[in-house]
């Protein structure tokens, strides 16, 4: 009989569609999970992402011993140090013929996976990860030649490719690929937010969050509030739930910003898609079966499906076929210090302050409070992108670099220069007033430009288009904006200008009364 594979399963690769589980035979190969202190501490990560990755882990290893498969589980407390190490502990144990992985989401990974052959003497067999709906050379194929990498383009691909949305004779439903204009809608607390099933503690779970208290006492996330599945069928709960529940309003209210909730109306499932538990195709097919039943909008459903079908799959593709300079691209050349301030979350901004808190707290925000608040400020600030991106590859629990960083980056910071984003998504205090009820309960006003009672995203946002505007007069997207400017007289864009640069350095240091 011949030696038997040692499948080496991440911590993101937790599901029996892993190309590398699909082909092994129980009771002969051997599978190992490991939590590893390098990957536990590569960044400052939240507490929950931690416990929902350990804990998953622990179920999954589990599921797969039922299976009648060997598994090796190496637990966080036997301090092993790396992927590398964790493999040449089980190796000392049998003979194995080679060590096989699916392909990893972030790029530091995969040098460590490719370096790892000749450290252990064994072949090292990466596998490409089909969980994805797009493979990357299939990406890359969608990419060459074109002088734009836009995400519309790519996503109609992928609905006629997966039969999403379409009419019988090919065409989008109800006449138009993109409902986006319908699901702009600001929040003004004028309907209840529907109250989420409490996620019930079991023993691993409640074992994992004490063993990360201890061990990670000074990272992010407030574990009392801790609310995610640990398994495909909790996680699956979560998501019937939301398509019972919560899809009729999603799209309506996805770019709300509320006082009242952290998860509104939003399916609260990327983390679980993107360590494995939930499968993103059978997502979308239930999302798009709901309104086939007619239990939500169109605009809801292809708003959802657009997220998981389109944006994550080219920001995956973009990662990867732009790696590993992507994460050294710094457009407007931005180096500010993050300040302090980031892991608090204390500061005046409410809707600022809301953001990082809830951040913080819950390893979750959505995609406006990440890309309109905290992205936004971060742009107008020009804080040090490498920083940022570290921040939001720490604090959010469904954050990996592949999906983490083009959003950070590329989005957020137009740090990439647009190759992601057609323009800069910059934006002034009356966008954030117009999406949601912050502004109420916040000590600046954002009628207001300059002065001590002037939402600081005004002048920011002025001192922005006015440093950059040579470069951003060269972008169509920005004309009314520079135009905007343009009209002022040179006395009043001197007082913004010079106001926005007086008040920074404070606004940076402490921004509490």
């Amino acid at each position: 009989m011949s030696q038997p594979r040692l499948i080496l399963v991440l911590g993101d690769q937790l599901s029996d569609n892993n190309p590398v589980l699909r082909g092994a035979v129980a009771g002969k190969d051997h599978v190992l999970l490991a939590e590893v202190a390098e990957e536990a501490n590569y960044v400052r990560h939240n507490r929950h992402k931690l416990v929902l990755i350990f804990a998953a882990m622990r179920r999954f290893a589990g599921s797969l011993r039922e299976q009648g498969f060997t598994v090796h589980y190496l637990s966080y407390a036997q301090a092993i140090d790396s992927l590398s190490s964790a493999v040449e502990t089980v190796l000392a144990t049998a003979e194995f013929a080679a060590v096989d992985v699916c392909e990893p989401g972030e790029y530091r990974v995969l040098e460590s996976l490719q370096a790892m052959g000749e450290s252990i003497g064994l072949p090292v067999n990466i596998h490409p990860d089909t969980r994805f709906l797009c493979q990357l050379d299939e990406f890359a194929e969608w990419a060459s030649g074109r002088k734009q990498l836009r995400m519309e383009y790519f996503y109609r691909l992928m609905r006629q490719r997966y039969q999403l949305l379409l009419q019988d004779d090919g065409e989008p439903e109800g006449g138009r690929w993109n409902y986006d204009r319908e699901n702009r809608k600001g929040w003004r607390a004028a309907e209840a937010v529907p109250e989420r099933p409490v996620v019930a503690m079991d023993e691993i779970t409640a074992a994992v969050i004490a063993e990360v208290m201890e061990a990670f006492p000074d990272n992010p996330g407030d574990l009392s509030q801790f609310c995610y599945a640990t398994d495909a069928a909790t996680a699956q709960q979560q998501l019937d739930w939301f398509c019972e529940h919560a899809l009729a309003r999603f799209g309506t209210w996805q770019d709300g910003l509320a006082e009242e909730s952290p998860w509104m109306f939003h399916s609260i499932i990327s983390m679980y898609m993107n360590i494995g538990l939930l499968d993103p195709l059978q997502v979308c097919q239930q999302v798009e079966a709901q309104w086939r039943a007619g239990k939500c909008e169109l605009a809801a459903a292809e708003g959802f499906i657009r997220q998981v079908l389109g944006w994550r799959e080219y920001v995956r593709g973009i990662y990867w076929l732009h790696m590993p300079a992507y994460g050294k691209l710094n457009h407007f050349d931005a180096h500010t210090p993050l300040p302090d301030w980031f892991w608090t979350g204390e500061t005046d901004m409410r809707c600022l302050s809301r953001a990082l808190k809830q951040s913080l707290e819950l390893g979750y925000a959505h995609h406006i409070q990440r890309l309109m608040v905290i992205g936004n400020f971060a742009l107008l600030a020009g804080l040090d992108v490498e920083e940022v991106c570290e921040w939001y590859l720490a604090v959010y629990t469904d954050a990996f670099e592949w999906v983490e960083l083009p959003n950070t980056a590329g989005m957020a910071l137009f740090a990439d220069g647009g190759i992601m984003a057609s323009k800069p998504y910059a934006a002034s205090g009356s966008y954030l007033k117009r999406q949601g009820n912050h502004c109420a309960a916040c000590r600046y006003d954002p009628a207001q430009v300059t002065g001590s009672a002037a939402c600081p995203y005004n002048a920011l946002y002025w001192r922005f288009i006015d440093r950059h505007r040579a470069g951003l007069e060269k972008n169509g997207r920005m004309g009314l904006v520079l135009a905007n400017w343009k009209r002022r007289s040179p006395e009043d864009r001197d007082a913004i200008v010079q106001f926005a640069e007086s008040s920074l350095p404070n606004l940076l240091a402490t921004d509490t009364a």
